[in-house]
């Protein structure tokens, strides 16, 4: 009786342990997936803003649809233009009576409005030198009357894109390194409840590598599926980012999703792995005495 309440007890102490190794390792692993999907998807949420700054190319009224039809397919054959709209003066004024709830053609008895060309650019291309000669280029065109972009917001978004990005990368680098250290030491102190397994197995004649190897082969497996529970929770977080923010097109970006994945799972199983052979091997090298 004595005895089956003994070996209960000590399979409730030996799952608690497991538990907590596991718990332990799959909140750390979470939040380092967390951080690497907000710095590997920093690029596309940077992406998305950069393509919603619009340049405006205003034209003069002398300008024929022909040339106007010409100088919007010569726009869109740039590779730097996603789209390319064309607004008469006319809609442009239903537009802004709309704004202002307010028909100023009526009361001013014209429209002094202007037929424009809206053109937002991809990402790649908006910063203030391409901008710059693109602007420079269009106001060259005889009939174009102006052309104006937000210029201090991009120089803004640049700025701030990798204020950003620089602050992420070194954030995720040290909580990489602080994961590394609360791993080895969850690690560590698991191996530690057994410093006596240990030193009885090498005393009765085993060799290292013999208790070693179920001591790895316990904590790789802990490792795997401390690995597999941060990725089921990255898993939700990201497709419930996807559908609150679709604009962002988080799915279109698979290379980056496998790195954070393959990341956190070998960071799981790499880490586990060699702070038990090192936890293990430093109870090994100790002599009896120091044991207690």
């Amino acid at each position: 009786m004595a005895q089956s309440f003994q070996e209960t007890f000590q399979k409730r102490r030996l799952l608690s342990g497991y538990f907590s190794v596991v718990l332990s390792i799959t909140l750390v692993l979470f939040f380092v997936g967390v951080l690497g999907l907000f710095l590997l998807n920093t690029k596309n949420i940077a992406s998305h803003f950069k393509e919603q700054i619009v340049m405006t190319v205003y034209l003069k009224d002398s300008a024929k649809d022909i040339e106007i039809t010409q100088l919007k397919k010569k726009i869109q054959l740039n590779p730097a233009s996603k789209n390319v709209r064309f607004t008469p003066k006319e809609e442009a004024a239903q537009l802004y009576s709309r704004d202002i709830g307010e028909d100023f053609v009526e009361f001013l008895g014209y429209n002094p409005l202007l037929n424009s060309i809206d053109v937002s650019f991809n990402a790649a291309f908006v910063n203030t030198i391409s901008l710059s000669q693109t602007k420079k280029e269009l106001e060259t065109v005889e009939f174009v009357s102006e052309v104006v972009y937000d210029q201090p917001l991009v120089a803004l978004l640049d700025e701030n894109i990798r204020k950003i990005s620089l602050v992420l990368l070194i954030t995720t680098v040290l909580f990489v390194l602080i994961a590394l250290l609360l791993i080895n030491s969850s690690i560590r102190l698991s191996i530690y409840s057994k410093r006596f397994i240990i030193k009885t197995m090498q005393l009765v004649g085993a060799k290292k590598s013999f208790i070693r190897r179920p001591f790895i082969w316990t904590h790789l497996q802990l490792g795997v599926i401390s690995s597999l529970l941060a990725l089921g929770g990255l898993s939700l977080l990201f497709f419930e980012l996807n559908k609150r923010f679709p604009e962002l097109n988080m799915m279109n970006y698979p290379f980056e999703l496998g790195i954070v994945f393959g990341g956190v799972l070998l960071l799981g199983i790499g880490i586990t792995g060699i702070s038990t052979f090192f936890a293990t091997q430093r109870y090994l090298n100790l002599k009896t005495d120091a044991v207690y």
